[in-house]
């Protein structure tokens, strides 16, 4: 998400922080470069006109030119002046307006956005996060198959749809979805309405009877994120039209330019409450403006990060795992577990993605051939032995070796590695396990990050994120990609096969 854009505008501003003293020369020309990857990343002209105004006002001031640190001050005022752009002035940007069960949602938008799967994707999170109990509606009758979609959905996500009953209208259906969700004492009704090529009158006025009749409280508007500048213009018709409370934006893991997010808001007024990351049905995050600047300058954003990890981690798993390491039991049982928590988190790359100033060594690794195949072959090597090898890792003798080699399809020499890797980490747990919990906790970070434990400016664990302004020193920064002492072994396995 950003990646074109956040390139750019780190190459530009990273020849403001390099110096010890600015002139309105050198913040001129920097912003010259900020102004062209704005309009490259397909934002509207008059917004990038606006941003590059504001920030070459404030950057001008007498108290960055003799700031002690002019260039941080002019990062700051930028990443400032992203957050506004893209948050407006609503405090609370992602929340929904459903505390009246029960709450009526209408989804709308242009054929082919994903506003299904979209529908789906939130009902979910509404179920799961919030607790609510959601009933979903399809209103479209004109697409084939468009209600047994939204049908199967709901099964496999466990939220209950409206029957279907063929022949019915649009409004018909709203108005039966409505008084279901109120017999049926549900919190959220979610209507699924038709999409359409274009902005069209007979489907307009369609969506008009419907928001006439159910009178919803939220009226989200799906777009599809790699439809640049488009996105903005349907989003005001849309509103001009029927008046939408806020945008999801959807295929936002894309290699769109990210443009239409920094338009959309500013040029419609309208917030954007959630983007969509993928086809999965929990591959959908809230819009945090404070957070997508952040990554967008390269600053990483350790929040999300935190809170993916408290989701896709059980407490109760992370516990017993605690307990195995402080006994200094660490078996190949235990390494999998890992590997498949780093998957869960957005494998390497989308961990370092949120790490501040990892951006880099995330391209680093990327170019070297790194990524989270390496990983799922050391799974698969796990996966290829039997339990008791998995338990007791001594039994892998060369025969046995062959064997499970031919199993995950890899080289015996693969299958070295992962055992000299997994006692590595084995000898680090025994250690760490002796100094009792602060002491496993201490001893993690100095693995990740070296012996000073973690780096400058990050809180310890509970105290609350923080960024690092000196990088993070045990990932060799500046030598090309170099993974955590404990994870050293994979390093030998990127190069592309």
């Amino acid at each position: 998400m950003f990646e074109a854009l956040s390139d750019r505008l780190s190459g530009a501003l990273e020849k403001l922080t390099g110096k010890g003293a600015l002139t309105e020369a050198d913040i001129s020309t920097a912003l010259r470069e900020v102004r062209v990857a704005l309009l490259e990343a397909d934002v509207s002209l008059p917004v990038a006109r606006g941003f590059i105004k504001r920030v070459e006002e404030a950057a001008q001031g007498r108290h960055v030119v003799k700031s002690v640190t002019p260039g941080q001050q002019v990062v700051k005022i930028v990443h400032d002046e992203l957050v506004k752009v893209l948050a407006g002035e609503d405090e609370e940007p992602g929340r929904l307006r459903i505390d009246n069960p029960p709450a009526t949602i209408m989804m709308v938008g242009l054929q082919g956005s994903g506003k299904t799967t979209t529908t789906a994707k939130l009902a979910k999170r509404l179920k799961e996060r919030e607790g609510k109990r959601v009933l979903m509606a399809s209103l479209d009758t004109r697409r084939p198959a468009a209600m047994e979609q939204l049908a199967v959905l709901g099964t496999q996500i466990g939220v209950d749809t409206l029957p279907i009953q063929p022949g019915q209208t649009a409004v018909q259906i709203a108005k039966r979805a409505k008084t279901q969700a109120n017999l049926g004492g549900y919190d959220v009704v979610m209507l699924d309405t038709a999409g359409r090529l274009s902005i069209d009158d007979e489907l307009m006025a369609e969506v008009e009877a419907v928001r006439d009749e159910t009178r919803p409280r939220e009226t989200l508007l799906v777009v599809d994120g790699l439809t640049g500048q488009d996105a903005v213009s349907t989003a005001e018709n849309f509103d001009g039209r029927i008046g939408i409370t806020g945008c999801v934006l959807t295929r936002m893991d894309g290699d769109g330019r990210g443009g239409a997010a920094l338009s959309m808001r500013a040029v419609t007024g309208k917030p954007i409450k959630f983007v969509g990351l993928g086809e999965k049905m929990d591959a959908l995050e809230e819009f945090h403006p404070e957070r997508v600047a952040g990554r967008i300058l390269g600053m990483g954003d350790i929040v999300s990060l935190v809170e993916k990890a408290q989701e896709q981690i059980e407490a109760a798993e992370a516990e017993r795992m605690m307990k195995r390491f402080q006994k200094g039991r660490f078996d190949m049982n235990d390494m999998k577990a890992q590997f498949d928590q780093m998957l869960k988190l957005g494998g390497m790359q989308g961990i370092m993605g949120m790490l501040p100033g990892m951006g880099k060594l995330s391209k680093q690794l990327d170019e070297s051939g790194f990524d989270d195949r390496i990983i799922r072959r050391q799974i698969a090597i796990i996966q290829s032995m039997t339990k008791a090898e998995r338990k007791n890792p001594d039994l892998m003798q060369a025969s046995r070796k062959k064997r499970v080699a031919a199993g995950a399809g890899l080289e015996v020499q693969d299958v070295n590695k992962l055992i000299k890797m997994h006692r590595q980490m084995a000898d680090m747990m025994k250690k760490m396990g002796k100094m009792g919990k602060k002491g496993l906790m201490r001893g993690a970070l100095s693995q990740m990050f070296g012996k000073g434990g973690m780096p400058p400016g990050v809180a310890a664990p509970g105290a609350g994120p923080a960024l690092p302004p000196g990088g993070f020193p045990g990932l060799g920064a500046g030598k090309g990609p170099a993974l955590p002492p404990g994870l050293g072994g994979l390093s030998g396995l990127s190069k592309k096969k």
